[in-house]
């Protein structure tokens, strides 16, 4: 299989049944169930309808999607609607984009610990940006960010990381003031590092006290709370990476880039390039380098690409993204018109109340007809595991993510 046409249920599909005998006692009940559901996404398996067109009578099949969050292929809806709900809470002032790392040798034990050590990951970012950016040393204000966790390097190995995306400013300590930060810039990055370090190494050592950890294999040892000291105790003097973006181009690069990221999985389809003899082959970025030198390709053997891919297997329930400050979910809304207002007060950006140009709108529910561009109706009901009763006249079969 080669280009557009591979996908990684393709994959799975081909490869999957093979991985699964070898490996047989060694995968998780959550990975069983994504490789499941993507195997199935949009086939016969899952039940779906035909469609037909009122005005030309052009009839097709549309397959339903199987909705897993790991799911390349089920992303793009899942993203369009995300948006379209995340639109009314932009602000009219500059973005800051900041990325918070763990440390190689605490990503090495959180893949045993994923749901205790992603859970640290998430609290120590969000208290090292709330307390920072409230001190009157820097910002003095009560902000508020979406984070987004990501788990994967650009070659799918093990790389826990979070995005987070934050408004250019925050209420001041009595609410009645907009304090924005100074231009292009936000927070002081070493301070942030410093304090996210110290901040990591004190919840990890409560999670190991709290009984939280396990530890198998090479690193079974750590269970001893003496030895988990010694393992931590380099980090104390190694800079953990807070990485700093430039700001948004305004309030149309934020959705741009929340398309891009908010829904992302370890490897989308439109990185495929090959399934052959030789492996899988896919684009990658070696960010090490600069420029176009960085973009390569890579050939996997089947197995070693199915391992990667499963490592970013989320534990069931685990929430991948958080909002934290004023956009925490219970005060959301109230505190966004708020902002808004006490911004038009400042009459020194655009009103509040203008709706971004460049926004991509939600997915249409039902597709126009690709013959003439009429309506689509639906005029059969597949059951999961059926066909249609009597072919149509002309078929397209297409997958439409329901």
């Amino acid at each position: 299989m080669l280009g557009s046409s591979l996908a990684v249920a393709d994959i799975l599909r081909t490869e999957g049944p093979a991985y699964r005998q070898a490996h047989a006692g060694r995968l998780s009940l959550g990975q069983l169930k994504v490789m499941a559901a993507i195997e199935q996404c949009r086939t016969a398996a899952l039940g779906g309808h035909v469609a037909a067109c009122h005005d030309c009578g052009h009839t097709r099949i549309a397959y339903n999607s199987c909705r897993n969050r790991h799911c390349p292929g089920c992303q793009g809806a899942a993203a369009h609607a995300w948006l379209a709900a995340r639109q009314a809470d932009l602000l009219p002032v500059p973005y800051y984009h900041l990325v918070f790392t763990l440390p190689a040798a605490v990503a090495d034990i959180a893949y045993q610990n994923k749901a205790a050590i992603y859970a640290v990951l998430f609290k120590a970012t969000a208290e090292t940006l709330l307390t920072i950016a409230a001190d009157p040393k820097h910002l003095g204000a009560r902000i508020g960010f979406t984070a987004v966790l990501h788990t994967w390097g650009s070659a799918m190995t093990h790389h826990p990381h979070l995005h987070c995306i934050v408004p250019g400013g925050g209420f001041s300590p009595d609410g009645r003031r907009w304090i924005a930060c100074r231009p292009g810039f936000f927070l002081p990055v070493r301070v942030l590092s410093r304090l996210f370090r110290r901040l990591v190494l004190e919840q990890l050592t409560a999670a190991h006290t709290a009984g939280q950890l396990a530890f198998f294999g090479d690193h079974a040892g750590l269970a001893d709370p003496q030895a988990f000291k010694r393992y931590l105790a380099p980090l104390r003097e190694q800079e953990c990476v807070v990485y700093a973006k430039r700001p948004f181009a305004g309030p149309d690069a934020v959705l741009a880039y929340l398309a891009r990221y908010t829904h992302r999985v370890a490897i989308a389809n439109s990185r495929l390039l090959r399934l052959d003899e030789t492996g899988v082959t896919f684009r990658w970025k070696d960010y090490r380098l600069e420029g176009r030198t960085r973009l390569k390709t890579m050939t996997l053997p089947p197995a070693e690409f199915i391992r990667r891919f499963l490592l970013h297997v989320l534990p069931a329930g685990f929430h991948r993204i958080r909002h934290y400050g004023f956009l925490a979910n219970p005060r959301r809304v109230g505190n966004v018109a708020h902002a808004r207002a006490l911004i038009a007060e400042t009459a020194l950006l655009p009103r509040p109340d203008e709706t971004p140009s460049n926004c991509e709108p939600p997915l249409a529910s039902s597709p126009p007809c690709p013959q003439c561009g009429g309506v689509m109706a639906i005029i059969e009901t597949l059951q999961p595991g059926t066909q249609p009763r009597a072919p149509p006249h002309t078929i397209t079969a297409v997958a439409i993510a329901l």
